[in-house]
């Protein structure tokens, strides 16, 4: 099983960079701006954790 990964809200700045490099269209966008991971979309490569530019995307 893939590791997946999730968005600490805490630290997203709402840049969009992991939902740009995100090739199995994981990264949801909420009506308020937020992003997320989809879960059972995710399939654990890591593009989204290594693109993000304040490490806000973390495994888990």
């Amino acid at each position: 099983m893939a590791v997946k990964y999730r968005i600490d809200r805490a630290l997203c700045v709402s840049c969009g960079t992991c939902d740009m490099e995100c090739r199995f269209g994981a990264i949801q966008i909420s009506d308020q701006g937020k992003f997320s991971i989809d879960t059972e979309t995710c399939r654990g490569c890591g593009l989204c954790a290594a693109s993000c530019p304040v490490d806000a995307v973390l495994k888990g």
